[in-house]
């Protein structure tokens, strides 16, 4: 049998042999290559934990009321159904105002009849639906989810994509991170990437425990919020929402593309704004919706 001595000796050989290669000895099956690095070369600008939350909050604040003409296109399905449905793109109308209001309208395509009217409070919503002659109501919360994507989408969904909720100290704790997007290069026009600032937001849960609600994400190019992604109390994103081209709305800057994706029901809501007046007054009768005549009236479980 081998001896204690003569172990230690060939363990030391052993050792000694790696320890060669990785200096770079000779006869060595040992390569390298070099590591590209793609990084963008706009410069970054730098903010602090209580820069960017002073932002959100300013940027929540400056909308109190929103009329916009839009351009919305859907797409349904993904993996759990098999295949991708793309609907076409049609014209409609978005009324919002503080605290709660919603209205939404979509027009048939060419005709530009109403496809359907949709106003919410925040807790209850109303959907009429003129060319099946229907009227829906029920509840912002889901509580049964359908096989129909479409029939587990909610106002509220949208309206928090519309307008940004502010951080509330009172209840929520917010803390930095630093990460990195992928972007073009302006200079080069080739796929790089670029670190970013993201704030993450711990709220407390019905049962007492904290948990992730959202994220807000930062381009360090402009510091304008390009991502926002709302959690589930199991940690799943259950929203996320993405913002581009913004621009200068009545002296507010707002993002002129708003992309809403809700993975798990499977679909995708991106709002084009062709025209937006931001903090003109609306009168309460514009958000007022009552069945047609005729129409058959549901509850939506």
């Amino acid at each position: 049998m081998e001896s204690d001595f003569l172990r230690i000796i060939r363990a030391s050989l052993s050792f000694g042999f790696l320890l060669l290669c990785l200096l770079g000895t000779s006869g060595c099956l040992l390569r390298s290559h070099r590591v590209e690095h793609h990084r963008a070369t706009e410069p970054l600008l730098s903010a602090t934990q209580g820069d960017l939350l002073a932002k959100i909050n300013q940027l929540s604040a400056a909308v109190t009321t929103m009329n916009a003409t839009v351009d919305i296109d859907t797409t349904v399905g993904g993996e759990k159904k098999g295949k991708v449905t793309e609907y076409q793109q049609i014209r409609g109308y978005i009324l919002l105002q503080k605290p709660s209001m919603l209205r939404m309208i979509g027009l048939l395509p060419i005709v530009r009849n109403r496809a359907f009217d949709m106003v919410s409070d925040g807790d209850r919503f109303k959907l009429s639906i003129p060319p099946k002659n229907r009227f829906i109501t029920g509840a912002n919360q889901v509580t049964h989810v359908s096989d129909n994507s479409l029939e587990n989408l909610r106002p509220q969904v949208i309206y928090e994509a519309l307008v940004l909720p502010p951080v509330d100290p009172a209840t929520e704790i917010a803390f930095l991170e630093e990460g990195t997007q992928a972007v073009v290069d302006a200079k080069t026009h080739a796929s790089a990437t670029q670190p970013n600032y993201h704030i993450a937001v711990v709220r407390r849960a019905q049962d007492g425990a904290w948990h992730l609600h959202r994220k807000i994400y930062f381009s360090r190019a402009d510091l304008d919020i390009y991502r926002q992604t709302i959690y589930d109390e199991a940690g799943a994103i259950a929203t996320d929402v993405h913002y581009g081209e913004v621009q200068d709305f009545n002296g507010t800057r707002y993002p002129s593309i708003i992309e809403i994706e809700r993975p798990r029901d499977e679909y995708r809501i991106a709002i084009h704004m062709v025209k937006l007046t931001l903090n003109d007054p609306l009168k309460p009768e514009q958000f007022q919706l009552v069945p047609p005549e005729g129409a058959a009236v549901t509850e939506l479980k």
